[in-house]
């Protein structure tokens, strides 16, 4: 097996248990240990010590972002969290994944593990050394990616002691090389079942079989953010581990490796990329030094195309693509989609109202542009907002026309004071969805009209009133958003039933992470005569679009 090493600063134990009761020592102290897995690099440290918890969040940084929990067995787990004998099941599987897990009010967990969320990320040892370490430290470890936020996983022992010099105390090395990076897979119970949230270690490569062969092998590069790439030839598919976001160039060197690594592993050469039509993703540049063809597929009918492959047995669909932002047909910045027919003859069918986005892609990190754009787009004012932004907004320059739910999200969680400001991609939707569970919520009539294209449009203003009421408690409010959403969508898809004669509906795009909104939207849908799919082979977020671009190139 592989030999251990202990490095802090110029202290070194080579031997294997030295090196392991240093590292258990460290973490007794307070310490952050970067320890070597089997996909990459952990930052590791004691889950119930505030300070610990807290330098680690202030050195990466992560403020705000959820960490995972590694836990010794099933009944430390059950000590933290809520869990089923299923759901125990799941996590004992081989696959060992972290699965989100109602936390328990008295635990000893830190407060810092996931501040303002009402789930922890819990998972069990998958490794012996993990075995050993978490055995001999006697209580539960935070064991979160060992990269810098946004780019992938570190694997290699001398980059991860550079590049994670100013993040960790200390390092756990093994001397086994690790060929293929690989993060943890994330699962979310929804509806029921746990559904994957991202690929990766001990469930990536995910092989999927086609429903029919294709001409010729291709390479689907993904999205932009939560990139995976997908490789297909005959009547095979396989989806990579999670890459992360394109931002960086180490992110985009990860993908090199991974599409040379998977083409390598499988002895299939791509005679074709198939990319998002946004011309502004990270990947581009790679596409075009690749020399080879290109075929561009609209990013949300990727979307309904992972999902409609998990449901061969139905033949037309109607389809709800709902999520941050993609790029539509008509050149604006989609999110709140609805589509009927099937992969390859998508039909956009329904939408919400849309509104202009000051400052662009910066909505996504700052929620309080969001509500502006919506109170403005109202006639209102929006006093929160500087001026020069307003006058811009105005004058049309940065604001890209958009019809998102998720920025609809970002900015109920503005107007309700929830979060004006995030550090990480959806945390304002996620902790107005911690505020709307067990809440009961009026629902706000949305009006639904036809606009002069034939497409249905739910007009979201009338929330606006609601949402920026302070007399009402804010979980009301947010829990009034979300069931007021749902029973906009349900009256969108039985227009497009009366229209169209469908009743089989599916839902995707990362807006259905939200436990909330999906279960609601399921049971109304449900309730109104209507059969509900919502994917649970393939992430229903950015991560499955690879997959899905590969189900409507071969079908076009």
């Amino acid at each position: 097996g592989p030999h251990l090493q202990f490095v802090s600063g110029e202290e070194k134990f080579d031997g294997d248990e030295a090196a392991l009761a240093a590292t258990v020592a460290a973490l007794r102290a307070g310490k952050i240990v970067a320890v070597k897995g089997v996909g990459g690099y952990h930052l590791l440290c004691d889950a119930c010590n505030d300070a610990a918890v807290a330098t680690l969040r202030a050195r990466k940084p992560r403020p705000g972002k959820p960490l995972a929990v590694m836990l010794r067995d099933l009944d430390a787990l059950r000590a933290v969290v809520h869990t089923t004998p299923q759901l125990d099941n799941f996590l004992a599987s081989p696959e060992r994944p972290i699965l989100l897990l109602p936390k328990r009010s008295a635990s000893r967990l830190s407060v810092h593990i996931a501040p303002g969320l009402a789930e922890i990320g819990c998972l069990l040892p998958y490794s012996p050394l993990h075995d050993l370490l978490l055995n001999d430290f006697g209580g539960p470890l935070v064991a979160t990616s060992g990269n810098l936020s946004g780019e992938p996983v570190l694997t290699d022992n001398a980059e991860a002691q550079t590049r994670l010099a100013h993040l960790a105390d200390a390092f756990l090395h093994h001397d086994r090389p690790i060929v293929r990076p690989a993060d943890d897979p994330v699962y979310r119970v929804i509806a029921g079942a746990p559904r994957p949230l991202r690929l990766g270690r001990g469930c990536s490569p995910l092989e999927l079989d086609l429903p029919m062969p294709l001409a010729e092998p291709v390479l689907a590069l993904g999205s932009h953010m939560k990139n995976t790439v997908c490789l297909a030839w005959g009547k095979r598919a396989v989806v990579s581990p999670h890459i992360g976001e394109l931002d960086t160039p180490r992110s985009l060197d990860t993908l090199a490796q991974v599409t040379a690594d998977l083409q390598r592993l499988y002895q299939v050469q791509a005679s074709r990329l198939i990319v998002d039509r946004h011309p502004g993703y990270g990947y581009r540049r790679y596409a075009r030094n690749s020399g080879l063809p290109l075929a561009e597929i609209w990013h949300h009918h990727a979307h309904a195309s992972a999902l409609a492959w998990e449901f061969p047995q139905v033949d037309e669909w109607i389809a709800f693509a709902w999520d941050g932002v993609g790029l539509g047909e008509d050149g604006t910045l989609w999110g709140g989609e609805a589509f009927s027919g099937k992969p390859g003859r998508w039909q956009h069918a329904a939408s919400m109202r849309p509104f202009r986005l000051p400052g662009g892609d910066k909505a996504g990190r700052e929620p309080w542009r969001a509500a502006a754009a919506l109170l403005w787009e109202t006639g209102q004012t929006a006093p929160f907002a500087p001026e020069p932004l307003h006058q811009a907004w105005t004058a049309r320059l940065n604001s890209p026309s958009s019809s998102s739910v998720g920025r609809l999200f970002d900015a109920a969680a503005a107007l309700t004071g929830i979060c004006t400001h995030a550090s990480f991609e959806g945390e304002g939707p996620m902790r107005l969805e911690t505020m709307a569970i067990h809440t009961e919520g009026e629902i706000v009539a949305l009006p639904l009209e036809r606009d002069l294209l034939c497409l249905w449009r739910t007009d979201w203003a009338p929330l606006l009133p609601m949402l920026g009421n302070e007399a009402r408690p804010v979980a009301e409010r947010a829990a009034s958003f979300h069931h007021s959403l749902a029973q906009a969508l349900v009256e969108q898809a039985q227009q497009l039933r009366a229209q169209t004669g469908i009743h089989s509906v599916g839902l995707t795009g990362g807006v259905f992470q939200n436990r909330v909104l999906a279960e609601a939207a399921i049971s109304r849908l449900e309730a109104a005569g209507f059969k509900v799919h919502l994917p649970q082979r393939v992430p229903v977020n950015d991560a499955g679009l690879s997959f899905g671009q590969v189900i409507e190139f071969l079908h076009t």
